[in-house]
């Protein structure tokens, strides 16, 4: 069973920027993508971004696009969640998860991380 790890969560003023990262326990082709979303209170789950493993290729939601990147270490089976410039707008728990394709739709995806608070002061 695919187990996600996350950590990189914390509190940072607007502007500034913040690394998360997610080890993957297994890597198998059935599960060959990995992709980032965030809950905020009150809010829907929304897409920011997602990679595949053997292709280099990354996706990413309108909110975050120029801000946030999705690099990888295929060695440590581990994908990050770089953002830069953040806003109070980008606060909430920010999940990842491991599907076996690359989509912007939560449902696709499998397994999922326990989630960490990313938090933007003003």
């Amino acid at each position: 069973q695919v187990q996600l790890v996350e950590s990189g969560g914390g509190l940072v003023q607007a502007g500034g920027s913040l690394r998360l990262s997610c080890a993957k326990t297994t890597r198998t082709f059935s599960n060959s993508a990995m992709g980032w979303f965030r809950q905020a209170p009150g809010k829907e789950r929304e897409f920011v971004a997602a990679m595949r493993w053997t292709v280099d290729t990354a996706i990413y939601g309108d909110s975050v696009k120029s801000r946030f990147t999705i690099p990888r270490d295929n060695a440590k089976n581990t994908v990050y969640l770089q953002m830069n410039s953040l806003t109070p707008e980008d606060t909430a728990v920010y999940y990842c998860a491991s599907g076996p394709r690359l989509t912007t739709a939560n449902g696709e995806y499998v397994y999922w991380g326990q989630g960490t608070q990313v938090t933007v002061s003003s």
